[in-house]
Order: structure tokens, then C-alpha cells, then sequence
């Protein structure tokens, strides 16, 4: 069989679909990536996969979809796939459609995140999305969610009518608390043994936080904030790097960039933060768990499925920089409580997101 997976850029199928791709080349089809030209599918093709470039822009631009819709018909025409597998809202809106007007004979989607649920986002841009997912689910034969909430809200809102949540998942091998590594990293940074170490692992965005955490930071005086991420070239707003530059940390403040070793850096880490407005099931999340990391984030869909309040974590409300600020001090404080959050963590995560049994279920649930 030939499967076309696509997704927006080129960071969504090097950290969210490569795992995938792997696992339904080992199962014998023919796999097909197809998202924005980048650095980070270098990856992918060393290992062999085929990356078709696609001219996708992360905004709303009439113009710039029409040109993405007309490239993907002759694309899927000349590629005569099984299946299209889609990503991500716009690009798997245009992919969607794109392959029912070619005649593929499969269409799957995966929900990340529904963008009529930001609520950050202006009432006509949600009216907008919610209008795009339900004619997205007229021509969609398998939908698929990462969150049990987004799987009902499709449910509920007609979008589609047999749902699936799959949820995301991560390595346990790879991502996992290693004594040795921790030591590593924190002498690379000179970052001293019995210093507590708050992490934070996203692209440099508003939405994700980030001046709430700069804030909460500066009340929480003994520990370093290191912060993992950058910003992609179509994301628009504030520089993130630069406000937290300025937020008066001083040399408690980190900034790693984007990061091969992620693993490793959350190894070397005390407490995960992610005070997002808006996620779908962080990949992030995931990870800090496995490592063994208490967790603290935004009581938001995504998060709240993910950290058990007071056993894993702990939720506070988004924008909420003095609750930020309560959570962080009260583990920062209290070695006991951090390392017993982060086993529940690691024990919670290897249940319910483990790479394998995420796969396996994607895989069932596609059918192939």
C-alpha cells in the first residue's frame, strides 16, 4: 500500500509523524512525507523517506491555499496513493479536500488540536475553523484525535462520527531518568549538582506562556529556568527569546535553542513547566513524564488528560502568573514531593504513552 503522510512544516513530521512513517515502512507499505521544505527533514530523508515539498503557509492567505490546494491535486493525481494521512488543521483541511477531488480512495486525519477550542482566538477565526473541520469531516473515512476531549467535541459537533483517540506517545528507552547524563549536562552548563533546574520545552511563542513564566521565575529566586525551543519562521507575534531576555533573570536564565538531545537536557531537569493557553496533547509533556519530571501546566485540554493533580503534577489556570508562581515555589522547595510526582509520572506515562502502543493503535485504526 502507499500512504501519504503530510503535515504543515517541516518540525511537526521530523517530532510528530517520522515515528509513524517508521513504523508503516516496517509494516511493508510505501511511505510518502509531504509538508513545507526545511531544515529538519534532513532527518527523514537519511533514513531513506521520500519528502515531497509542499507549498503550505501558516496563515490565512486565500491566495497561498488555492495555490497549496491545486499543487496537492496533481501531487496525490500523480502519486495515486491508498491513503492520505493529514496533519495539522489548515494543511489537512487542503489535503483533505485536495485528495477527495483526485479520487484517493482513503482519507484519514489526525486532530493536534482543535483551533475553535483557542480560546485566544478571535470569534470569527474559531467560527472559521469549526466551519473547516466540519466540511473536513464530510470527506474524512477515518478521524483520528491525539485528546479523548477533542475525540468527543468532534463527536458532539457532528464533525465526525466515529472518532477515534489515539493519543501521543514517546520512546520509554530514550526518554527516561539516567543519573549519569543529568551529571553530563549540568557540568556542560556549569550548572551546579544541587541547583533545581525548572525546564521549559516549546517553540518560542506567546500562546505557550512564556511571559506568564518569566514572571512566576522571578519570584522563585534559588532555581534556574532553562528554556529549550525556538521560534519557526512562520510563527508570528512577540519575540519570546527577547522578552524573557529582558525579564531581569539574570544567569538563572538559560536559553538553549532547539535541541537534538532534548532527552538528555530533561534528564538533567527538576520540574517541567508548560503554562500554554492552547495545546492538543503535548508531545513535551509526555516526554518530561517519562524522564521522571513533575509537571506543571495549564488546567487547558491536553494537560489536564495528561497531569493527575497533586500525583503527577500540578494544573493552575492559564494567564495565572501568581498561581505559576505558587506551583513552582511549592516543588522548587520540597525534593520528596518532586521525586515522588515524577515516578508517578514515569509510571502514568509508560500506561497510557508509550510509543509502541500508540503506534499499534494508529496503525489498527487506519486499517493497514
Amino acid at each position: 500500500m502507499k500512504i501519504i503522510e503530510l503535515t504543515n512544516v517541516d518540525f511537526s513530521l521530523r517530532h510528530f509523524l517520522l515515528p509513524l512513517m517508521r513504523a508503516l515502512r516496517d509494516r511493508g507499505h510505501e511511505v510518502v512525507g509531504v509538508c513545507a521544505e526545511g531544515a529538519l527533514l534532513a532527518d527523514a530523508r537519511a533514513e531513506g523517506f521520500r519528502i515531497v515539498p509542499a507549498p503550505f503557509a501558516r496563515r490565512v492567505s486565500p491566495l497561498s491555499h488555492w495555490r497549496a490546494f491545486r499543487a496537492l491535486v496533481a501531487l496525490f493525481r500523480a502519486e495515486r496513493p491508498d491513503l492520505v494521512h493529514a496533519h495539522m488543521p489548515i494543511s489537512a483541511f487542503l489535503a483533505r479536500l485536495a485528495a477527495w477531488w483526485a479520487g484517493v480512495p482513503r482519507i484519514a486525519f489526525t486532530c493536534h488540536g482543535f483551533i475553535f477550542n483557542n480560546r485566544e482566538g478571535g470569534l470569527p477565526q474559531r467560527a472559521l475553523s469549526l466551519g473547516m473541520e466540519w466540511l473536513g469531516g464530510r470527506v474524512t473515512d477515518i478521524f483520528l484525535t491525539v485528546s479523548t476531549e477533542e475525540a468527543a467535541d468532534a463527536r458532539r459537533l457532528r464533525i465526525a462520527r466515529r472518532p477515534v483517540a489515539v493519543g501521543n506517545g514517546r520512546d520509554p528507552m530514550m526518554f527516561r531518568p539516567d543519573a549519569a547524563v543529568r551529571g553530563r549536562i549540568r557540568a556542560t552548563l556549569g550548572t551546579p549538582a544541587g541547583r533545581v533546574v525548572v525546564l521549559a520545552v516549546s517553540r518560542l511563542v506567546a500562546r505557550k506562556g512564556y511571559r506568564e513564566l518569566a514572571a512566576a521565575m522571578r519570584d522563585v529566586p534559588d532555581a534556574e529556568l532553562w528554556v529549550v525551543g525556538e521560534r519557526l519562521e512562520s510563527d508570528r507575534g512577540d519575540d519570546m527569546a527577547a522578552m524573557l531576555r529582558a525579564a531581569g533573570l539574570g544567569d538563572r536564565l538559560r536559553m538553549l535553542g532547539y535541541r537534538s538531545d532534548v532527552a538528555a537536557v530533561l534528564a538533567a531537569a527538576d520540574v517541567f513547566v508548560l503554562p500554554s493557553y492552547f495545546e492538543g496533547l503535548p508531545m513535551s509533556v509526555i516526554e518530561a513524564m517519562l524522564c521522571g519530571l513533575p509537571v506543571v501546566a495549564t488546567a487547558i485540554r491536553g494537560p489536564r488528560e495528561q497531569v493527575v493533580p497533586e500525583v503527577t503534577g500540578l494544573l493552575v489556570q492559564p494567564r495565572d502568573a501568581v498561581g505559576l508562581t505558587v506551583a513552582l515555589r511549592r516543588l522548587c522547595a520540597d525534593p520528596v514531593l518532586r521525586a515522588a510526582m515524577g515516578q508517578a509520572g514515569r509510571a502514568r506515562a509508560l500506561e497510557l504513552y508509550d510509543e509502541a502502543k500508540v503506534l499499534a493503535r494508529t496503525i489498527d485504526a487506519l486499517g493497514v
